[in-house]
């Protein structure tokens, strides 16, 4: 599913062709999801960023998780749940990482930063949240409620189908 681009068919590579490609962990017990919320915005979201050129897909998810959040996890347990469109110009490469037990918010740190126009630093999430999935998918922008709907909905969502 989600593999590097120069082994992947034409179609999965999304790298040459213009599109970009985010790679993003879906942190999920089934009933409850890890969402973290967006510096001077309203939305919130799974922890995902851009891949480096050339770099590996559940690696990218991986390094995106723990900048984000703190969290590291092997990329191994990250289980691939393929490449969807996101947006336009742009695919998203989804893992679910299952942890022993739901983080918890508040002891979670994002170490990515972005610059404001003031020069100012600001974390990409500034807090966290672990909310069941009912609460959780109205938060999200309408791209990334799509994509999640698929994914809970198709025969590789880990918990069966979800409504």
């Amino acid at each position: 599913m989600a593999r590097n681009p120069e082994s992947a068919p034409p179609a999965y590579k999304g790298r040459g062709t213009g599109r970009r490609t985010s790679c993003g962990v879906i942190v999920t017990d089934g009933a409850r999801v890890l969402l973290g919320h967006f510096a001077r915005a309203v939305l919130w979201d799974i922890p995902k960023g851009l891949a480096e050129p050339s770099e590996d897909f559940r690696a990218a998810a991986a390094r995106e998780l723990r900048e984000e959040t703190g969290l590291a996890v092997p990329p191994g347990e990250l289980l691939d749940l393929g490449l969807h469109r996101y947006m336009p110009g742009k695919d998203l490469a989804l893992f679910l990482w299952r942890p022993p037990a739901m983080p918890e918010p508040g002891a979670l740190r994002c170490t990515s930063f972005f610059r404001l126009k003031d020069g100012t630093r600001l974390p990409e999430f500034d807090r966290f949240a672990v909310l069941p999935w009912a609460e959780a998918l109205p938060r999200l922008g309408r791209n990334m409620q799509r994509v999640l709907g698929e994914i809970r909905a198709s025969p590789a969502w880990p918990f069966g189908p979800s409504p």
